[in-house]
């Protein structure tokens, strides 16, 4: 039976129990009540986010040093992100089959042994292969990501568990991408090449692959521990639990869809951005690009503590609605400084809401549906990764980074809107009627 549009509108109310208590000693306790296989999770994630802060940064410095354009860029990001989006289906039986931590070792040791290939076989061909090998390392990870969490925590600390790993994650991609942003110097000084030759960010890139294979350790030590063991699902599950709930499925993954649009013709070029409009060197974008992630960290673990007094969804809505204007001042301002602060709050507002929304969602499915449920999220996650960068590319070649940010800004209030009219304006409502 389909589920009615008011139980897409309800989520546990969380302000209620802790509201009078001491913010810091609920989360203190939030924290002690993490599983151990979860502390695991973060500890491999951090090494992990390490090894994907420095690949950020330098990554389409390597390719743009040999030679290529931005376009080339555009086409290598695509190859990537289409390949995630096509795996996502089929990724999501396979973590249903071979458990989430074999998903999480396989992905990580696939992205180090890709990043082997790029550093010793330079060229457009590899780096395409290379770049869907990551795709379909990614698209295992994600998929395998939420049904993890949510089998390894209960729903007291849930909220908090999700928010630290991204926060984890991206504190740990900050610190990536502060010691990223000198290894190239480092390495041409021992080479004695310009910091910007391809030899220095190669050099550099070895680091991504030590990074990834060191996070195996953690994930080695997690046990498997699914809530749901053998879970088996037809080749037209997606299919048949799209009939059964259409409304809950497209309420919970389009507004992802038009976000990721908007953010594929942007975020994959930051670096190219700073470079280009504002003439930094690769040295300050590593650091403001570390500033920046951990910004990003901070805001996503104090995510959970805004979430459980206000709310899952205002939330989401309050911080994507204040991130707007400062994409624009990002894109529009045409002075360093202001774009500087406002790439901070930006990616700090818009980010924190991701993980907040992900607990939301996984907890409106049945245990045998998330995966499926994070393999639809990440076909949409991944389809404007996989298409906007290209034509991005083509805009920054012919017209510059205008064009794209303003793109991006208008998607950016309609997924908003989407939140808040589908989630937040409909459970004002419900309760209205209700009282009436």
């Amino acid at each position: 039976m389909e589920e009615s549009t008011e139980s897409l509108s309800t989520e546990p109310d969380e302000r209620g129990t802790d509201k009078k208590r001491n913010p810091i000693k609920t989360y203190i306790e939030r924290l002690k009540a993490f599983s151990t296989n979860a502390r695991l999770f973060l500890v491999g994630g951090f090494l992990y986010g390490i090894a994907g802060g420095i690949n950020q940064l330098l990554f389409n410095f390597y390719v743009l040093s040999q030679g290529y354009t931005e376009g080339t860029l555009g086409k290598i990001v695509t190859a990537r992100s289409l390949t995630t989006l096509l795996a996502a289906i089929p990724m999501g039986y396979l973590v249903d089959k071979i458990g989430r931590k074999r998903a999480f070792f396989i992905s990580h040791l696939a992205f180090a042994l890709s990043m082997v290939c790029i550093i010793l076989f330079p060229s457009i061909p590899i780096f395409l292969i290379m770049g869907m090998v990551q795709g379909l390392s990614q698209s295992l990870s994600v998929v395998a990501h939420g049904p993890f969490l949510m089998e390894n925590s209960q729903e007291a600390e849930r909220t908090y568990l999700f928010s630290i790993s991204s926060g984890i994650g991206t504190t740990a991609g900050s610190v990536g991408q502060w010691f990223g942003g000198y290894l190239p110097g480092i390495f041409a000084g021992l080479l004695l090449v310009s910091a910007m030759d391809t030899k220095a960010y190669s050099g550099a890139l070895w680091f991504v692959v030590f990074f990834a294979l060191l996070s195996l350790i953690p994930t080695v030590l997690i046990k498997e521990n699914r809530t749901s063991p053998g879970v088996k699902r037809s080749v037209f599950a997606p299919i048949t639990y799209f009939r059964r709930a259409p409304k809950k499925l497209i309420r919970l993954i389009l507004p992802n869809l038009i976000t990721s649009i908007g953010a594929g013709m942007i975020m994959p070029f930051m670096n190219v951005f700073f470079r280009n409009v504002h003439h930094l060197s690769d040295n300050s974008i590593g650091t403001i690009f570390a500033w920046g992630s951990l910004a990003m960290g901070i805001g996503l673990i104090i995510a959970p503590m805004i979430a459980e007094r206000i709310g899952k969804i205002q939330t989401v809505v309050a911080t994507q609605t204040l991130s707007i204007p400062f994409l624009f001042m990002l894109g529009f301002s045409g002075r360093v400084e202001l774009a500087i602060i406002a790439y901070y709050v930006r990616l700090t507002l818009m980010n924190m809401s991701s993980p907040i929304f992900s607990t939301f969602a996984m907890e409106q499915v049945e245990p045998e549906a998330r995966a499926m449920l994070a393999s639809l999220n990440s076909m949409a996650f991944n389809f404007g990764w996989a298409f906007s960068p290209t034509i991005s590319g083509i805009l920054q070649e012919r017209h510059g980074f205008k064009p794209p940010f303003a793109i991006t800004i208008i998607l950016y209030i309609i997924s908003t809107s989407m939140y808040f009219f589908w989630f937040w304006y409909k459970k004002k409502k419900t309760v209205t009627v209700n009282k009436q």
